[in-house]
């Protein structure tokens, strides 16, 4: 049987309900109460939720209108994505003092390799302890760390001392540590994911060892040896400084539901727009076009068609935009426009990632 490798050290840090903790820094008044950003319309949807309303179930992704219901003293906050980057910037800066394998995967988290750092320091988990301090000192806002042999652990274990907490699964804890946690708690797997390993008696990484990589790959198709490995500790994706954008998109929900095709085409201007900014500004360009459309009943249709060649042109993505929407009915009034741009020029760029280098089975770590 495949060792699991033990000699990286990787830091997962996530940022204490990153967008709400930012508002509570700006405005004294919203400390210690319970506040959402996004919008608390009934159509609306919560970005996110300090600490105070999550105690009461006000969750990111929460329809408006049942946050509401759920704590009748929440206080909405519009969403300042300008103030959120530029802290997240500063936060960023903290981490390059350390090392140069920093690999965001949004303005709140990241992955770091900190297997040979800047500061020469052979323990991650004092280095995520430091990071951690500077983070408040510089920014105000508190931040969890996990620290373990593989993202796959760092990432889970970055949760359990949530918030303003710390996890270290040194390599001699990491078989018992993923044998005894529950399935719902493995990242990636989902509610749907969960409920289907329920059915077939998975509770539990121990549960899950038992199965063999054909069961789980029978149920669970290339997953299924995602997650063969991951419970024996194997998970070798390298942190990659450079992630390769595959899509990008826009999408509007809107306040009332809408039939016009009027309105639609008016919706899908300024989402085409908002897209060509992006694309602009990341200078890339993409050849598939994809139009997301959720209907009232909360219905969810796509409907792509791939160019033969790149565009990020505003007018070309509206047309073709416009072609998928008149591709088929409308089955009823809508309450969500999108528009994703995929099949990205990014990937001429992709550089052939360096090959993993064969990793010694060392139980000695320092941690």
């Amino acid at each position: 049987m495949e060792e699991f490798p033990t000699d990286r050290k990787i830091i997962h840090v996530d940022m204490d309900a990153f967008y709400a903790s930012v508002e509570q820094l700006d405005n004294p008044e919203l400390r210690g109460k319970p506040v959402a950003v996004g919008g608390g319309s009934e159509r609306g949807v919560v970005s996110a939720a300090s600490y105070e309303a999550r105690k009461f179930g006000v969750r990111s992704a929460m329809a408006g209108g049942l946050a509401r219901r759920l704590c009748p003293d929440l206080i909405f906050v519009k969403t300042r994505f300008d103030r959120y980057r530029e802290i997240s910037t500063q936060i960023r800066e903290i981490f390059y003092e350390y090392t140069d394998l920093v690999e965001p995967l949004s303005l709140d988290e990241a992955y770091l390799d900190v297997t040979e750092n800047k500061k020469g320091n052979p323990s991650a988990t004092k280095i995520a302890r430091e990071i951690r301090k500077k983070i408040k000192e510089k920014t105000g806002l508190n931040a969890s760390a996990g620290i373990s042999i593989n993202k796959f652990i760092a990432k889970v274990a970055s949760d359990i001392n949530k918030p303003n907490g710390q996890k270290t699964i040194p390599p001699e804890e990491v078989i018992s540590f993923l044998e005894a946690l529950d399935i719902r708690k493995f990242y990636g797997v989902g509610k749907v994911t969960a409920e289907k390993m329920y059915q077939l008696g998975i509770f539990t990484g121990a549960d899950l060892k038992q199965k063999s990589q054909e069961y789980l790959t029978q149920h669970f198709g290339k997953g299924g040896t995602h997650y063969y490995n991951v419970v024996r500790g194997i998970h070798r994706s390298l942190v990659k400084p450079d992630r390769i954008r595959k899509s990008l998109g826009a999408e509007r929900t809107f306040s009332e539901n809408i039939s016009s095709e009027i309105f639609m085409l008016e919706r899908l201007n300024s989402i085409a727009e908002e897209i060509e900014r992006r694309l602009k500004k990341s200078d890339v360009a993409g050849k598939t076009i994809t139009l997301k459309i959720k209907y009232s009943d909360f219905t969810l249709k796509t409907r792509s068609k791939t160019l033969p060649y790149f565009v990020r042109s505003k007018d070309v993505i509206l047309e073709t935009a416009k072609e998928l929407l008149f591709q088929e009915k409308m089955e009823n009034s809508v309450r969500l426009l999108g528009i994703t741009l995929a099949n990205l020029n990014t990937e001429d760029r992709k550089q052939e990632e360096p090959k993993e280098r064969e990793i010694a089975v060392q139980l000695k770590f320092a941690f």
